[in-house]
């Protein structure tokens, strides 16, 4: 999995102009399945979101985490965090996971995480715009298998 992390105060998920998802303070993710990913990288990326203290503390460090914070997650399904970018001009998407695993891993991993903090949730395979106002900004990548 290849997940974007964004810190935000708000977050919203439109799809044909209705909003489907939105959050005040929290964070965005745009989550990318791939091909050989399995339960235990939903349970690796559900635990270091959940447990990552990139929220400010009363001295301005970065030392709270999401559930410290009782803050919550839009998460968008997102294959292109796959492309491959190594010929010509037109990205190839054949490292993302096939549309069936991908959703059900998707799903799977936002019940996972719905179980320690609220969660919205884009639609997968959607097109969707996605608003946000990034605080800091902070946005990290998480690779699950980069451990």
């Amino acid at each position: 999995m290849k997940i974007v992390i964004q810190r935000v105060k708000e977050a919203s998920v439109s799809i044909d102009g209705k909003i489907a998802g939105a959050i005040d303070q929290g964070l965005l993710l745009l989550v990318g399945i791939g091909p050989d990913d399995q339960a235990e990288d939903i349970d690796y990326a559900v635990r270091k979101i959940s447990h990552m203290r990139i929220f400010s503390d009363s001295e301005g460090k970065m030392n709270r985490s999401i559930q410290d914070i009782e803050g919550s997650v839009l998460s968008i399904s997102q294959f292109t965090l796959y492309a491959d970018t190594k010929k010509g001009n037109r990205p190839a998407f054949t490292g993302a996971a096939k549309p069936d695993k991908a959703s059900q891993l998707y799903n799977s991993f936002n019940d996972h995480l719905e179980e320690l903090v609220p969660v919205k949730r884009g639609v997968f395979g959607a097109d969707m715009q996605v608003s946000l106002i990034n605080d800091g900004p902070v946005t990290i990548i998480l690779d699950t298998k980069n451990r």
